[in-house]
């Protein structure tokens, strides 16, 4: 499902460069939950957002689904990533003019669904916020809000789902709930979940638990406490 091998990201920071990664590989085979941890600045989100194809690494290659997306050209890696990727950001990410439902619906319009609307209002029944569709973001609570970005990211059925610490701005109750639904979520669809946390008892939660340090893996460990 997901190769990386070799990887390395390398930034200038202050005119100097700075190696955020550094000869990362690992596999993830198809319907694993892994759980990314490690220390604030070890290079969780720089990682996951390369695995997504967010960015492009300075060294080393990424596969997903058998396609390698060092080698696409960003139209090609626009197209992959809206028809193979699901992505829940900490921040939701939702667009503030549109309702909840016009959110959920953006990526299945995008995609040229006939049905958007009535596809969104189910995805939206399925997380809880049936009676919530007709209202904007502001109006919503954070959980709620996050269900929604939930419910945006599963709507064209990912094989991937990727969700950079998706519980960081909400209270341990709330996060709670965000995870056992994207964990119910993703065996639901059948697809590989990758979650980034620097939370212990978050990351617990999954079958596989890699940790970084200083830009490398520090640990790659089953979870025999994970959720099966």
């Amino acid at each position: 499902m997901i190769s990386v091998h070799g990887l390395g990201m390398r930034l200038e920071s202050g005119g100097r460069p700075v190696d955020v990664l550094t000869d990362v590989s690992l596999e993830v085979p198809a319907r694993q939950f892994v759980a990314i941890a490690g220390p604030s600045g070890s290079g969780k989100s720089t990682l996951l957002g390369l695995i997504a194809g967010l960015d492009r690494p300075t060294a080393g290659r990424i596969r997903v689904n058998d396609v390698d997306l060092t080698e696409l050209d960003e139209d090609a890696l626009a197209r992959f990533r809206r028809d193979a990727i699901g992505y829940v950001f900490q921040s939701f990410h939702l667009i503030p003019t549109l309702t909840a439902l016009e959110n959920v619906a953006v990526p299945l319009e995008l995609g040229g669904d006939p049905l958007a609307l009535e596809r969104a209002r189910a995805l939206l029944d399925e997380v809880g916020l049936r009676e919530r569709g007709h209202h904007y973001p502001v109006q919503l609570s954070g959980g709620e809000q996050q269900r929604v970005a939930v419910a945006r990211a599963v709507a064209r059925r990912p094989t991937l789902l990727l969700a950079d610490e998706p519980t960081g701005n909400l209270d341990s109750a709330t996060g709670k709930q965000i995870i056992d639904l994207l964990v119910a979520l993703n065996r639901t669809l059948g697809s590989t979940l990758v979650l980034v946390t620097h939370d212990p008892a978050l990351a617990a939660l999954a079958d596989r638990v890699i940790t970084l340090r200083d830009g490398r893996v520090a640990t790659d460990e089953p979870n025999n406490g994970g959720i099966a």
